[in-house]
Formats: C-alpha cells, sequence, structure tokens
C-alpha cells in the first residue's frame, strides 16, 4: 500500500533539501535563506523498496490569519491534515528552539503517527543537537542529512515502524496499460491516456494561482494581494472531463534586468523549466494593463520553445465591455503584435468570479490538438502546387528557386520540410508566405509552425575551384 507523509518544521531547517532527496529530483527550490518555499509541493519519493507521496511544506511561522505567514500556516495545515503520518524536522546544528518546542505540541494534536527528523545531524555538533530533540517528548529522533543522504535507513525503518500497514508490500498488477492512439485522416500524434501537461505563465500579480484555484475548485495555492507570492512551479493533477490534466503554477517573470536576486532567479528558471516540459502554455495578462512587452516577450519564448499558445486575459470583470468591441480588439492586437502565432485563441475570464473557465479549457483543448496534427504529404502537395502557382519562387542569379515538393516528418509542433534546387537562397519573406499559407489552409491557429530545407547534392560541386 501506499502512503502520504508530510514534512513539517519551521523555516530553513531543510524541509525542501530533503524532500529532493526522497524523490530524487531538484524538484523544490533550495537556498539559504529562511522561507523559500510558500506552497504545498508534492512527489513521489522512494526509499528502499517503498513507494510513498511525500508533501513540502511551508515553514511554521506563528501571524495572523489573514497576513502572509498565516495564509501559509494555513497551507501547511491542509497538508497535516492530508498526510498519514507527519516527518517533523529540526535543525540538529541549532538545536531544540523555542519555535520547535511550540510547533511540536501543535503537531502532536494532529493525531498522526509522528517521526522525530534531526536534519543536518552530520559532525559532531549535529550529533549533540540530535540528542537534545529527545526533550521535545516526539519519541527517539532520527539522524539526518538531506544534503548528503545521511540517516536513509534509519527513516526507513521509522516508517516501517509508524506505519506498519501502509508499509506491506504491494500486489503487483501485471495487466499493461494499453494506449490508445487519435486518429483521423491525416494522423495524429495525440496520446489521450497520457495527462496534458499545461502551464500557466505571465507577470507577477496577474492572477496565476487564483485561476488555478479556481479552474480545480479548492484552495490549492497560495493567494494574495502581494506580487511574487509564488515561488515554485508546482504542478497538480486533476481531471477535466474524461482527460487527465497536470496544470503548472510558475512564479511570475518579470524582465530580466530588473530580476538581481539569487532567489528570483531561481524562480524564473523554475518557471521556464515548467514552460519546457509543457505541451500547451497559457499566458496570462491582466485585462487591465494587457501587451505589456513582458507579456509579448513571454509568448515569443513559448513560440521558440515550440509550445502550443492559448492568451488568457484575466480579471475581465473590471472591464466595461457590454457590446464585445474590446475583446475584439485585443484579439486584433494580439494578431498584429505576435504575428509568429497568428490565430491563437485570446480568451477573457475572471479567476476571481469563474467566467470564462470553460471556454479556457475547450481553447486548450483544441489547440493540443491542433498541435498534435499532422498532415498527410498527398494534402500537401497539392497544396505546394497551388501555393507556388500563386505567388513563385523568386530568381537567384538569373536562376529560379526550385521547389519539388514538401512533407510533414513529425508533429508537437508541426514541422515541415522543403526539398528543391538552392533553397539556402530562398528569402525569409517567401518562407513566411508559406508558413502563413499552411496556417490558413490546415486551421493550425496558436502554433509554432517549422520550416526546414533539404537539397540534393551537386555532383559538380567537387569541380569547382
Amino acid at each position: 500500500m501506499s502512503f502520504t507523509l508530510a514534512i513539517i518544521g519551521r523555516p530553513n531547517v531543510g524541509k525542501s533539501t530533503l524532500f529532493n532527496r526522497l524523490v530524487g529530483k531538484k524538484l523544490a527550490l533550495v537556498d539559504d535563506q529562511p522561507g523559500v518555499t510558500r506552497d504545498r509541493r508534492e512527489g513521489e519519493a522512494k526509499l528502499g523498496d517503498l513507494r510513498f507521496t511525500i508533501i513540502d511544506t511551508a515553514g511554521l511561522e506563528e501571524g495572523d490569519a489573514a497576513t502572509l505567514s498565516g495564509r501559509m500556516r494555513a497551507q501547511t495545515e491542509a497538508a497535516i491534515e492530508q498526510a498519514d503520518a507527519i516527518l517533523f524536522l529540526m535543525d540538529a546544528r541549532a538545536g531544540v528552539t523555542p519555535d520547535d518546542r511550540y510547533f511540536a505540541s501543535l503537531v502532536r494534536r494532529a493525531g498522526k503517527p509522528i517521526i522525530l527528523g534531526a536534519n543536518k545531524a552530520e559532525g559532531r555538533l549535529g550529533e549533540s543537537g540530535a540528542l537534545d530533540a529527545f526533550s521535545l517528548g516526539l519519541g527517539d529522533p532520527v539522524a539526518l542529512s538531506g544534503e548528503h543522504g545521511d540517516g536513509m535507513a534509519e527513516l526507513y525503518s521509522a516508517l516501517l515502524e509508524a506505519l506498519p500497514e501502509q508499509t506491506q508490500p504491494a500486489e503487483e498488477d501485471e495487466g499493461e496499460e494499453r494506449k490508445v492512439f487519435a486518429d483521423d485522416e491525416d494522423g495524429s500524434e495525440l496520446d489521450v491516456t497520457k495527462p496534458l501537461r499545461i502551464a500557466v505563465v505571465g507577470r507577477p500579480n496577474a492572477g496565476k494561482s487564483t485561476l488555478i484555484n479556481r479552474i480545480i475548485g479548492e484552495d490549492r495555492l497560495l493567494t494574495g494581494p502581494e506580487a511574487g507570492i509564488t515561488r515554485d512551479s508546482i504542478g497538480l493533477d486533476f481531471q477535466w472531463g474524461d482527460r487527465k490534466i497536470k496544470l503548472f503554477d510558475t512564479a511570475g517573470l518579470r524582465r530580466r534586468a530588473r530580476v538581481t536576486e539569487k532567489l528570483e532567479k531561481l524562480a524564473a528558471a523554475d518557471a521556464l523549466r515548467a514552460v519546457k516540459f509543457a505541451e500547451v502554455v497559457v499566458v496570462l495578462l491582466d485585462a487591465t494593463i494587457p501587451f505589456e512587452k513582458q507579456d509579448l516577450t513571454i509568448a515569443d519564448l513559448v513560440e521558440r520553445e515550440g509550445r502550443a499558445l492559448v492568451i488568457g486575459l484575466n480579471k475581465w470583470d473590471l472591464i466595461d465591455d457590454k457590446g464585445g468591441a474590446k475583446i475584439r480588439e485585443l484579439r486584433e492586437e494580439a494578431g498584429r503584435l505576435l504575428p509568429q502565432l497568428r490565430g491563437a485563441p485570446v480568451i477573457s475570464l475572471s479567476g476571481a468570479t469563474g467566467k470564462g473557465i470553460d471556454k479556457l479549457m475547450e481553447a486548450i483543448m483544441a489547440v493540443q490538438e491542433t498541435w498534435n496534427r499532422r498532415i498527410s504529404t498527398s494534402r500537401l502537395n497539392r497544396w505546394l502546387e497551388s501555393a507556388l502557382d500563386q505567388t513563385p519562387p523568386p530568381a537567384v542569379s538569373g536562376r529560379r528557386i526550385k521547389i519539388r515538393y514538401i512533407t510533414q516528418p513529425k508533429a508537437r509542433p508541426p514541422h515541415f520540410v522543403l526539398f528543391g534546387n538552392q533553397l539556402d537562397q530562398l528569402p525569409t519573406s517567401y518562407e513566411r508566405y508559406l508558413l502563413n499559407s499552411l496556417r490558413e489552409n490546415f486551421q493550425l491557429p496558436g502554433v509554432p509552425l517549422r520550416l526546414s530545407k533539404r537539397m540534393g547534392e551537386n555532383p559538380y560541386e567537387k569541380k569547382k575551384r
């Protein structure tokens, strides 16, 4: 059986470092500065033959419920409620602090099995601090080092003792998961059995976390009036209709010149990593100040990474647009400012009220199908013949460039290859004409298109002086 383990403790005791150690990846941001983690993050952990869900939480701090620290504590309390067992972590080098004693009593009242972990226990100073942990009254402490991997065998034994039923070996399922591929006249690389990976990106305070909470129907992510609350890219699993979704909330992206702190650089890098591994990226704009330069930079990044794009105009409840003139104007502006992603869906919505969420999800599903689409070679070459007749390629040095045929070797995003002679002399403007014609004739809005060129070898090339 599987189980859920929540790592709890005051700030800067090494919870995220231990989390990364157990999941085997650097998922959580780690820095010497206390209070890096704010949202709770889940991961699939491995320890020996145990496979379980582990939750990294924000450091416990005292504060009013309305403050940022109070809202962070509420997230941690939700993790305690969700968990089957609690790993209470203290800093062995610092010894037991008054905060440790206060929060140990809070954890004890949860009524869950508790494992006391003395982190940073390497060296003589750590050993004495680990012995001091007995005074918390939470049982025998497990001396650990999340940084160096010490004490993992002892943690394994403690988990077996704390959760004897949940740690029993699970029976192996011999059934093989069957993959079903959607197909149509031309073909598709869409695998409907895998979760659709969606990343929500944008400037700070655009309302990304509020929108995601509204989509999944619970206050899963930390929100508030302060800009830049989110730091880690948090992945959330949920289901929309009959489709599994993996939704990533990301830190707000500011202009690179304004990012000076190391922690913000780490958060921005984590957001960019989420874009690279997503299939569809929702660029969320503040509808009251849309299409700032940074918004266009983010959308251009999505295009360069080859991801499908949906533009969300959040906070639409603050816009007076009874006749629909404002949304039409912004859609025209999107087509003018982002010609490389012409036709990308522009959806007006409100994370605060929930208006437009269904339209947003429908647009995401549609653009993902387009991103996976494969067009048959016969249809492509019928189109190419018509496009060349309408606008022939220009001549170079008195010789006309000859384009013989076209094919699409792959999708995700759609990638086309031209074959012919002197294609290295093909002007950028003519390539743009071909891509725009492809997008229009085969209904490929909102996805990046790639065009490669291949030429036959010239038998007289080696005889040239």
